[in-house]
């Protein structure tokens, strides 16, 4: 996406402007990805507080795992491992203590339309 002409000092993707959001292939796909499918799984260990997704295999789960982060701190995207989906049962995901969901935050939303209107693929 452009790059801030606000010049607010931020620009990898803070957003500290309104107008002001860089996103990188692999983040752009995930978002599309919550597009078609609003939630998907996410675990994480006991003892860290990295997200763990196995269901794409893409990507490594440590490059998942950045991602998921990268586009929660921009806002895109909300963890909550405190409500699973409801009948999901994964062997793979069975060795983690804390298994939730995330989704589009509502500014992911307007991302994803934003980009939809203006045809960015």
């Amino acid at each position: 996406m452009a790059e801030c002409m606000h010049n607010c000092s931020s620009c990898s993707g803070c957003s500290n402007c309104s107008n002001c959001l860089t996103l990188t292939e692999a983040e752009l796909s995930m978002l599309q990805q919550l597009g078609e499918i609003p939630f998907l799984p996410v675990a994480r260990r006991a003892d860290s507080m990295n997200p763990i997704y196995l269901e794409d295999q893409k990507h490594s789960v440590e490059e998942y795992s950045a991602i998921l982060q990268v586009l929660e701190q921009k806002g895109l995207i909300t963890l909550d491992y405190d409500l699973p989906i409801k009948g999901f049962h994964d062997q793979r995901y069975h060795d983690f203590p804390v298994v939730g969901s995330f989704a589009l935050s509502a500014r992911g939303q307007q991302v994803l339309e934003l980009l939809d209107v203006q045809g960015i693929q």
